[in-house]
């Protein structure tokens, strides 16, 4: 009867192998093609120096935070135990 059987658990193996192969050849296609070099522009081309600038071109509102109290309220709960202090004589 074994001699009918034959195993064979290596096509999946294949399979399995050549996938990762594709699909990392794939990624370094698209990762490091010629298409995908960055187009870095001085700030001499740029056409706005500030983020400011920017938002106010695109119509943004921009509105600047409110400062924050000079004293600031005691945080409610009792205060942290100060550590002790090894260098200090008994």
């Amino acid at each position: 009867m074994t001699e009918g059987r034959k195993r064979h658990g290596g096509l999946p193996l294949v399979v399995a192998a050549v996938v990762a192969i594709l699909g990392v050849v794939g990624m370094l296609i698209v990762d490091h093609g010629p298409w995908s070099k960055p187009r870095v522009q001085t700030a001499a081309n740029a056409n706005y120096s500030t983020t400011g600038e920017a938002a106010r071109a695109a119509g943004a509102a921009v509105n600047s935070t409110e400062p924050r109290a000079r004293i600031e309220p005691a945080p409610p709960g009792p205060r942290p135990v100060q550590p002790v202090n090894p260098d200090a004589p008994h």
